[in-house]
C-alpha cells in the first residue's frame, strides 16, 4: 500500500541550516502552524536512522481556491429513460443510489470542449487571464486522445504563454489528487495560478445492458483555480492520500485483444506472436458491495488522518464533500464522521457518479448558489478504482 500525507500551517522565522528534502509531509509536534516537512542535516552519516536525522523544514508559500466553474452535457438520461431498456426503474435505482438522472455526451459534444468550459467559468469567478496560468492539471481516466487532453484545454484557452498542461490519472480520486499536486508546485515550484480540471466521460465504457453498473455513471467536467498566497491566506491545511493495488479487482476497465487484427498477419512465419493485436479498453467492471465496504472503512479514516494533520477538530468542518458516487455511501461516511446531512453537499441525484468532475462540479454549484461562502472549511474526499483514496481539508475564497 502506498501513502501520502501532509499538513500545513502559520509561518515561522527562517531556519539558517542547510537541508535537504526527503519526501513526504508530515506532522512536528511543538511547531505552531505553516508547512513543515520533514528534511535531514545535509552530509549527515547515511547510517543514521530516519527519526534521528530529520527535522521540520519551513514551506513558506500559502496557496488557496480562489474560482470554479463546470459544465455538462446538454442530453439528460433519467431513470425512467434508462428503464426503456434494460430491467430496472425510478425507484429501483432511486432507493439503491440516490441518483435520478444523469448527463451524456451525445452528437458532437466532447469532453474537451466541456472541461474548457468549466475552466473559462473558473477563471472568469477568478478574475485571472489565460495568458496568467502556470500550469493546467487535466484530472481524468477517460482523455479523448491516448497521450492525455489537457494541453487542448490549453489551446481552447487560447494561452498564448504555452504553459504546461498534463492529465493526472486517478479514477474518482483524480480531482483530490490534482489539487495536492497544484499546491505542491506552488509551493516548490514558484508557479501562481494552477488550473486543476476535473473531466470524465464514463459513459463512453458502460455496458448499457448491465443494470447494475449503467445506472450509476454519468459525464461532466468542473475546474478549481487555485493560486499562490501569502501564509496568513493559506487555504490547504492538510491531507492524506493512499493507494492499494490489490483491490483493482473490484472496480476497473482493463485492457482487452480485439478480435481482429488489422495488422500484418502474424502467420506469416517470421516472428512468433508479431505484431500484436490491436487493444481496446473493456467496459466498466465493478463489485459493487466491495467498493462500497471499501469507501465506507477509508473514507471516514481518511478524513480523520488529514483532520489530524492539519489540526483541527471534526466540528471544525463547515461542508463534507465528498466523490457523489453513491447516497449510501455519502450518508455512511457523514454518520460516522457526526456530520449533520445540512452540512453535506450533494448533487449526486441531477449527475450520478462523474468520475474525477464530481467534487468540482458539485463544489461549483454550492458556491454559486451561495450554499458555500467564503472563509468556510470543506472536508473533501475522493475515492475510486485503483483502487485510489484521499481527502484535503481546505478553505474556500
Amino acid at each position: 500500500m502506498a501513502n501520502a500525507s501532509g499538513f500545513f500551517t502559520p509561518s515561522l522565522p527562517n531556519f539558517r541550516l542547510r537541508v535537504q528534502t526527503f519526501m513526504g509531509i508530515h506532522t512536528f509536534q511543538g511547531f505552531p502552524s505553516k508547512v513543515l516537512c520533514f528534511a535531514a542535516i545535509q552530509g549527515a552519516h547515511k547510517t543514521t536512522s530516519p527519526s534521528e536525522s530529520r527535522l521540520p523544514r519551513l514551506v513558506s508559500q500559502g496557496c488557496k481556491l480562489v474560482g470554479c466553474g463546470s459544465a455538462v452535457p446538454s442530453l439528460q438520461i433519467s431513470n425512467d429513460d434508462l428503464s426503456k431498456f434494460v430491467d430496472t426503474s425510478d425507484e429501483w435505482i432511486s432507493t439503491r443510489t440516490g441518483i435520478r438522472s444523469r448527463r451524456v455526451l451525445s452528437g458532437k459534444d466532447n469532453l474537451t470542449n466541456l472541461a474548457a468550459e468549466a475552466a473559462r467559468k473558473a477563471l472568469e469567478m477568478a478574475k485571472v487571464d489565460p495568458d496568467d496560468l502556470d500550469l493546467i492539471l487535466m484530472c481524468t481516466s477517460t482523455p479523448e486522445d491516448l497521450f492525455g487532453s489537457a494541453p487542448q484545454i490549453q489551446k481552447q484557452l487560447g494561452c498564448k504563454t504555452n504553459p504546461l498542461a498534463y492529465d493526472i490519472t486517478a479514477a474518482c480520486s483524480g480531482f483530490v489528487l490534482g489539487l495536492i499536486s497544484a499546491a505542491s508546485h506552488i509551493r516548490g515550484g514558484g508557479f501562481k495560478n494552477v488550473l486543476v480540471v476535473g473531466a470524465d466521460a464514463l459513459s463512453r465504457y458502460v455496458d448499457w445492458t448491465d443494470r447494475g453498473s449503467c445506472i450509476l455513471f454519468g459525464d461532466a467536467a468542473g475546474a478549481v483555480l487555485v493560486q499562490a498566497c501569502n501564509s496568513e491566506e493559506d487555504g490547504l491545511f492538510g491531507f492524506d492520500l493512499h493507494s492499494d493495488g490489490s483491490g483493482q479487482r473490484h472496480l476497473n476497465a482493463s485492457i482487452k485483444e480485439n478480435d481482429s487484427n488489422n495488422a500484418l498477419d502474424s502467420s506469416n512465419g517470421s516472428v512468433s506472436d508479431f505484431p500484436p493485436r490491436q487493444s481496446s479498453y473493456s467496459c466498466i467492471q465493478m463489485n459493487g458491495k466491495e467498493v462500497f465496504r471499501f469507501a465506507v472503512r477509508y473514507v471516514p479514516q481518511s478524513i480523520e488522518s488529514a483532520l489530524q494533520k492539519a489540526g483541527l477538530p471534526a466540528s471544525s468542518i463547515d461542508w463534507l464533500l465528498l466523490h457523489q458516487a453513491n447516497q449510501r455511501i455519502i450518508d455512511a461516511v457523514a454518520t460516522r464522521l457526526e456530520v449533520p446531512s445540512e452540512r453535506v453537499i450533494s448533487n449526486l441525484a441531477n449527475y450520478g457518479n462523474t468520475s474525477a468532475a464530481s467534487i468540482p462540479l458539485a463544489l461549483d454549484e454550492a458556491v454559486r448558489s451561495g450554499k458555500v461562502k467564503a472563509g468556510q472549511i470543506i472536508a473533501a474526499a475522493g475515492f475510486g478504482a485503483g483502487l485510489t483514496w484521499g481527502s484535503a481539508i481546505i478553505r474556500w475564497g
